[in-house]
């Protein structure tokens, strides 16, 4: 077998990261494949800031200066897609699929980052567009290779272990019933329907939420915290930050982390890396 370690953050401005820290984390976690999300760089910014022995492939937002996903690996990619959803939909930098072969065998990496969104506004109308196009595409992934896997800053927390103050964010982008209703269909058996927080009712698709089907019934992990106030001190935080696995891979993870910075004045993104080990 062959171990696979991949992580995954949002970095909030790579080049701010890297001054912050991030190189330092990075030179001693021992990373095969590294998806990155908020990006907001260029290519030749990356390949600087992480060097040579990086394969890097990036698909930047459309607008200069905002999102964009990358994923670096130590093995060259060998097929990259950045199509996601109708054509009129802008999905740039914000969904990169690379086919990477591990030890013989071809697993899919995805790097997303999904909208934020913000309640009746034309940005929540973005993330509905965004995750019917996931809904569509994730059975579409499985089917192209059975080890599959999508990380990112998906921007929702699926239940109440996902959020510390769950009850102040029930009407808040982020934690609305409709958005927590694909998350369920997304985890639910596959194609049995499932009855989403908003009372909707749909088919499950049968893929695996890594990070709650190692920590458990407990609260978090959490993976994003405020700059603001003390959240990171209380562990106020956000769990949305995932690994979403088709069943075939997910059943190959031998360790999970959130790699939460020890203090609030080492922390290099609001995100925490969230790493995973896959026995391939």
């Amino acid at each position: 077998m062959t171990r696979l370690r991949l992580a995954s953050v949002n970095v909030n401005g790579v080049r701010a990261a890297f001054r912050k820290g991030m190189g330092d984390w990075l030179a001693t976690r021992d990373v095969d494949v590294l998806a990155l999300q908020e990006v907001r760089a260029s290519s030749d910014d990356l390949a600087g800031l992480l060097g040579d022995e990086w394969d890097v492939v990036h698909d930047p937002a459309s607008a200069k200066g905002r999102a964009g996903v990358a994923i670096a690996s130590r093995h060259r990619a060998q097929i990259h897609r950045v199509e996601l959803g109708p054509a009129e939909f802008d999905s740039a930098g914000r969904w990169l699929e690379a086919d990477y072969e591990i030890g013989g065998t071809t697993v899919t990496v995805v790097s997303t980052y999904v909208h934020s969104g913000e309640v009746d506004t034309p940005k929540q109308d973005e993330k509905w567009k965004f995750l019917d196009a996931m809904t569509a595409r994730l059975p579409e992934l499985r089917q192209h290779n059975p080890l599959a896997v999508v990380v990112g800053d998906l921007n929702v927390g699926h239940d109440e272990r996902d959020i510390k103050n769950w009850k102040g964010n029930v009407k808040r982008a982020g934690f609305l019933p409709r958005e927590r209703a694909y998350f369920s269909r997304f985890f639910g058996a596959e194609g049995e329907p499932v009855e989403g927080a908003d009372g909707s009712t749909g088919p499950g698709l049968g893929w695996v939420d890594v990070g709650r089907a190692q920590a458990g019934d407990v609260d978090g992990p959490y993976t994003w915290w405020s700059w603001r106030g003390q959240a990171f001190d209380n562990d106020s935080g956000w769990r949305i930050d995932y690994h979403v696995a088709t069943p075939e891979l997910a059943e190959k993870v031998s360790h999970y982390t959130v790699d939460r910075a020890a203090a609030y004045d080492q922390r290099w993104s609001d995100h925490a890396p969230v790493v995973v080990d896959y026995e391939i």
